[in-house]
């Protein structure tokens, strides 16, 4: 019998953690009657500047609204160019068509599965305006040889960061330096604050602007006083959300290293002999947002997720190649031009990996996994 989400025994492929202290200040803020943007959204900006260094943060309603507003910021638009991955949420390419600019894609290495820096110059076109690296699962690309490539070409950087809150590069957290930094907190990220996400900035300027820019541009002043300069959207993050981020943002530096010690167990009891690709086992910058096995091209992979769901765990795919979908094929891409991409896409399997899972339930996956790969039944 299939395992329904709601059966106590069935192991989704995340799940968040959120504590009975946060729980109560959501409580607080609803009797409050402040319940949009107010007191936390500033709490929660202050307390995600000083995890990035003293940056300027701005917070918003999603990782996809901190792209948007990057591009914005960035001067993305009509007949530009942004360089990205085509193995991503198709957020990631879709705020650049919304910008009016046109994506272009370079294939993903084979072995992290980020954006290949090696490829980019080759991309590189005088429409060219930005990069646009996404750090799949957690795992950053190369930072300095990101920036020395966007420098020596006069590019300004979007990192498409929605999975890596709590990864590093180099010793340095992300969003700590560096160009326009997005994150995401959506409910299946690291910290979440149930829909939200926030941008770091390089300087107060931006931030000045990009508040404008998630609240229809508006500039308040004096009592009521307000005036509009220019077009904004309605991109601004509630208190209650902010809440919840505030008390999850307590909890990162435990949640990191939880993740880390599950991902351990999955490279210490993973069956090698099943013709898996397993992730770069990286212990020193990624922050293990997803562990993601690539299954045997023999594997019929809705197949593989089906039993593993009638075996009560939960898989995801984290994602299909951008390019092959329909928009984008009526953009002119297809099939063969990143097979790198392809083949990652096709074939990448989600396992169970949160806070709150166990040894024993890493166990459970390896040994279902095992089962199912070699034919076996119950």
């Amino acid at each position: 019998m299939m395992k329904s989400y709601s059966d106590p025994n069935f192991l989704p492929f995340t799940r968040p953690s959120i504590d009975e202290e946060t729980i109560a200040g959501v409580a607080e803020v609803l009797r409050s009657g402040w319940i949009t943007s107010g007191p936390q959204v500033q709490a929660l900006e202050s307390q995600l500047s000083a995890w990035c260094g003293g940056r300027p943060v701005r917070v918003l309603n999603s990782g996809t609204a901190a792209l948007e507003i990057g591009l914005r910021l960035a001067g993305i638009g009509g007949g530009d160019e942004v360089i990205t991955t085509p193995l991503s949420w198709v957020a990631t390419s879709n705020v650049i068509i919304a910008a009016g600019a046109k994506p272009v894609f370079v294939d993903a290495d084979p072995v992290t599965r980020n954006i290949d820096l090696d490829l980019i110059e080759a991309a590189i076109t005088p429409a060219t305006r930005a990069i646009l690296p996404v750090y799949l699962a957690g795992l950053p690309v190369d930072l300095d040889r990101l920036y020395a490539i966007a420098a020596k070409h006069g590019l300004r950087v979007i990192e498409d960061a929605a999975q890596a809150f709590g990864s590093t590069w180099r010793g340095a957290r992300i969003g700590a330096r560096g160009d326009l930094v997005a994150f995401s907190f959506q409910a299946n990220k690291n910290i979440t604050s149930a829909e939200g996400g926030a941008i770091v900035l390089p300087g107060e300027a931006d931030a000045a602007l990009a508040e404008k820019l998630r609240l229809q541009g508006v500039i308040r002043f004096g009592e009521n006083g307000m005036d509009v300069d220019v077009v904004g959207g309605k991109f601004n993050l509630t208190d209650v959300a902010a809440r919840i981020g505030i008390g999850q943002l307590k909890r990162l530096e435990e949640f990191t290293a939880r993740r880390r010690e599950l991902a351990r167990h999955y490279f210490d009891c993973f069956d090698r002999s099943l013709g898996c690709e397993l992730p770069p086992e990286d212990f020193r910058h990624s922050n293990w947002h997803m562990f993601q096995v690539l299954l045997p091209e023999r594997v019929k992979r809705a197949e593989f997720i089906a039993r593993m769901r009638s075996a009560g765990i939960g898989i995801g795919v984290h994602y299909p190649a951008i390019h092959l979908f329909s928009l984008y094929r009526r953009l002119g891409f297809r099939d063969g031009q990143f097979p790198h991409a392809e083949r990652i896409g096709r074939s990448i399997a989600t396992l169970p990996l949160f806070p709150a899972m166990s040894k024993t339930d890493v166990e459970r996956v390896c040994r279902e996994t095992t089962r199912i790969l070699k034919g076996e039944e119950k």
